[in-house]
């Protein structure tokens, strides 16, 4: 495995010039951190932010939330990461995503804590841990399913800490996911794209409940037509069908009949083209809209990663919750168990729909849309799937791993050839997938040797069984229906870390001791204050490309009228 790259130590002698002038302008620019921290190096830049390795010069953050450094020693030659935020980012956005930080810290120590923040007027710096890690280009492809198992089991226990405050994360992927393969441990940071899960009306969980939004909203719409065709379109805006759907009321099942009817819609690829069709009584709308269209566009927050975005984000449900973290969890474990990354590599939405159709049948994916309130057909492209694998996604893995074993791109020793023999025999042997010993072992008579193989290959067997089960659970086209993150790690996949301590950070801890200084919520709270003199956000239509793959604007997809 690839040794894990540091970034030169105190010694700058190798900075690049133009670096150093960098540091020297944040220096400038916020004289806090001269006098609290030494930057060191430039060790990541994003769309919105650039990451510094400083070192706490004070010790003020190293020893108030050592427990979240992963380093043994307690010396002080401890690191921080500086994270400067672009002044192109919205001060709500920037303020959003330090209040989140915040309200994270200290509870978990798969969640990067926010240890110390400032502002000086457009400058935003926010404060971590510096955390080593390794890049996941460098160990996807050579990480054991011992290894998997950890990975998704520090990341599963981040995503749950994290929609336990009820906080989607929204751009969950490797990058991310700052992982260690040395040491087994990993964090989930970057809350730019973040935001809180609406609380949606407790009819939702409680279908007899009548005392409802939906059912007043019934009731003041059964007034008069003009009204009730108003209030419909209010509270279709408001609510996907998708959370509608299992009620048993039936004043609100009038109201779903009436959402559909105002926002349903078709969703079809013809020539690889994405349309939309909506259709109205008395109107054919296959060959584009009427001249004075009046309904209003279905709009949805997108924001995320290309090829990690869940089918209800792509289908601009205006009900997302925190499942579609767990979609680009299954994502990340698609690509560990086939090494191969990126999985998805969509430029648009369209081609996003295309690549799932490709892996789930585009049968499926109408079944999808049909959960919210569209319809979904796949016109003028014959070689895509119109049903699943017939053996799940087991089959489509086996493939992937197949031609690259044919191909000969595996070394000898990959472990990948542990998931092939696996699927080899689950998917063409079904009477049995007990793996078969090497005949030098069992000729030479080495009993215990035996043993200890065919226990280790027993273990690997079942790990890879109920992996592949963890992995359908996340490909759960219905949100309501796919697992969430606690429920995955009760999968018997994680029995073994399960039964090891709990590293979770007890809230009631000297972490929390931020707390009872005001210092950095007062800088969180400034940001709120901040104007448009100060910060002059960027016009998302004047973003950059790269920017709108990993935030996409609400901007309808357009008619294509063949």
């Amino acid at each position: 495995m690839t040794e894990i790259q540091n970034s030169p130590t105190d010694n700058n002698e190798f900075i690049p010039p133009e670096i150093k002038d960098e540091m020297e302008q944040l220096y400038n620019d916020v004289p806090y951190i001269r006098s609290n921290y030494k930057l060191i190096d430039k060790i990541g830049e994003g769309t919105f932010s650039t990451v510094y390795k400083a070192q706490d010069i004070n010790h003020k953050v190293t020893k108030k939330y050592f427990s979240h450094f992963w380093s043994s020693t307690g010396n002080s030659n401890k690191y921080v990461a500086l994270k400067k935020i672009y002044v192109t980012s919205s001060p709500q956005r920037i303020y959003n995503e330090l209040n989140l930080l915040y309200i994270l810290t200290g509870g978990s120590n798969h969640v990067a804590p926010l240890c110390d923040a400032a502002r000086v007027k457009d400058q935003v710096i926010a404060v971590l841990p510096y955390y080593p890690h390794e890049e996941f280009r460098n160990f996807y492809r050579d990480l054991p399913i011992k290894g998997i198992k950890t990975y998704i089991y520090e990341l599963l226990n981040a995503l749950k800490f994290v929609h336990s405050k009820g906080i989607i994360h929204r751009d969950v992927k490797p990058t991310n996911f700052l992982f260690n393969p040395e040491l087994g441990r990993g964090v989930l940071v970057d809350f730019g794209l973040a935001e809180t899960q609406l609380d949606y009306p407790s009819v939702i969980s409680s279908p007899t409940t009548t005392t409802t939004a939906a059912a007043a909203a019934l009731s003041t719409a059964t007034q008069s037509s003009s009204s009730h065709n108003s209030t419909i379109e209010r509270f279709s805006e408001q609510f996907c069908p998708c959370i509608m759907r299992d009620l048993n009321n039936n004043s609100i099942s009038s109201i779903e009949a009436s959402i559909a009817h105002h926002q349903g819609g078709m969703v079809t690829i013809q020539n690889g083209k994405l349309v939309h069709l909506n259709n109205v009584q008395g109107v054919d709308l296959t060959k584009g809209y009427p001249k004075n269209e009046t309904r209003r566009i279905k709009r949805a927050n997108r924001a995320g990663t290309r090829g990690f975005r869940a089918p209800e984000v792509l289908m601009k449900c205006g009900s997302q919750t925190t499942k579609i973290d767990i979609w680009s969890v299954g994502v990340i474990l698609l690509s560990l168990l086939s090494r191969r990354f990126p999985m998805f590599q969509s430029l648009d939405d369209t081609d996003s729909l295309l690549e799932l159709c490709a892996v789930f049948g585009w049968k499926t994916l109408r079944k999808c849309a049909s959960l919210h309130g569209l319809g979904f057909a796949v016109n003028g492209l014959h070689h895509i799937r119109e049903e699943p694998y017939p053996n799940g996604l087991k089959e489509f893995v086996y493939e992937l791993l197949k031609k690259e074993c044919d191909v000969g791109t595996f070394p000898e020793y990959s472990v990948a050839f542990e998931t092939y023999q696996f699927l080899e025999q689950d998917l063409h042997d079904r009477v049995s997938i007990e793996p078969q010993l090497p005949v030098d072992v069992i000729s030479d008579g080495n009993d215990a040797m035996a043993y200890s193989l065919k226990q280790y290959q027993e273990e690997i067997w079942t790990d890879h069984y109920w992996c592949f089960q963890l992995l359908e659970q996340c490909f759960e086209m219905d949100p309501q229906k796919r697992s969430s993150a606690d429920e995955l790690l009760k999968n018997a996949f994680f029995n073994e870390l399960n039964d090891e301590e709990d590293i979770i950070i007890s809230t009631s801890n000297s972490d929390n001791s931020h707390r009872d200084n005001n210092t950095i919520r007062d800088q969180i709270d400034q940001m709120n204050d901040i104007t448009n003199t100060e910060i002059e956000s960027t016009d998302e239509d004047e973003m950059s490309s790269d920017m709108e793959d990993r935030f996409q604007d609400d901007d309808d997809v357009v008619l294509i009228i063949d």
